[in-house]
């Protein structure tokens, strides 16, 4: 493993965690919120082991992962997310790669399947259809599904932009311990990722990514004709795998269930057992098994 990569890019230098040989099919693993590249531990020396190149990225806002401007926006939607990964790939010389990701990562693999299928070999999307509809109204939900949302609806608050910039870490331990309840994780292992939101600009985008899909901050206009294009909700043609925990607090299962037809017919759909929301650290296997499955070893 190589750790303290970074690459730079239009935008950012991003930082990255890298394994296996260089000259291998690349696999990139994406984090969600609130996690960071170590999400991917218990994955990516097995994909490496099975002759692959593992590239581990920090999304923008987490870890070692900077701004090049001073002046450039702080915003975190989806598209700016999708366009990160695509940056990624071409400043490391990736014509083609497969993609797994959960959360803000399954997000960006999945508009990256979407917008460039010729690069994605396949997908491994945790979570579903991750794509948003940034235009339109959220429509409410049940009243379990609402209230697993506070922090949301926190974050659309100024109490809430506060409360993350001074209790960052008291909130994300909280959404680990509500989103994976059967997951028990201990104190060295939170405290392993926490740095990452330290980050300068954590507080700035994760307030961001929230109020711009609900509506409560503007976006990019360079993002503008991508957004109208991904509320048109276009499927993902590219061979995908779904994978979903079981025990997902925040994401719950029946919502990867009802947007099947987003994707190729026939993709397989795994509910995964004794998995909540951060299923690579939960359930590093079936990621393995499902990335595996779609690219198989050439050793």
């Amino acid at each position: 493993m190589a750790a303290g990569c970074t690459v730079r890019t239009p935008t950012l230098d991003i930082g990255y965690d890298a394994y296996g040989e260089e000259s291998a099919f690349p696999l990139v693993l994406l984090h969600g919120f609130p996690d960071d590249a170590h999400a991917w531990d218990a994955v990516a020396p097995s994909l490496a082991a099975a002759g692959y190149r593992v590239l581990v990225p920090y999304l923008r806002g987490y870890g070692p992962t900077r701004f090049l401007s001073a002046t450039e926006p702080r915003m975190a939607q989806q598209a700016a997310m999708a366009q990160d990964l695509r940056e990624f790939m071409d400043a490391l010389g990736l014509e083609r790669v497969g993609l797994a990701g959960y959360d803000w990562g399954g997000r960006a693999a999945c508009i990256t399947a979407i917008l460039a299928p010729e690069r994605v070999r396949a997908l491994v999307t945790i979570g579903g259809y991750n794509v948003q509809n940034a235009l339109a109204s959220p429509r409410p939900a049940s009243a379990h599904e609402e209230r697993a949302h506070w922090y949301q609806w926190y974050f659309n608050t100024e109490r809430g932009r506060v409360g993350l910039e001074q209790n960052r870490h008291g909130v994300c331990r909280l959404l680990w311990e509500e989103w994976s309840p059967t997951w028990h994780f201990d104190d060295a292992t939170y405290a392993q990722t926490a740095p990452s939101f330290d980050n300068p600009d954590f507080v700035s985008l994760v307030i961001h990514s929230y109020r711009h899909r609900h509506g409560n901050a503007p976006g990019d206009p360079r993002f503008d004709q991508v957004e109208h294009y991904l509320a048109t909700r276009p499927p993902i043609t590219v061979p995908t795998i779904v994978l979903h925990g079981a025990d997902d607090m925040v994401s719950r299962p029946r919502r990867s269930e009802n947007d099947m037809a987003q994707f190729p017919p026939g993709t397989p759909r795994h509910v995964i057992a004794g998995a909540g929301h951060f299923m690579p650290r939960e359930k590093p296997q079936a990621v393995v098994d499902a990335l595996l499955t779609l690219i198989p070893s050439t050793r």
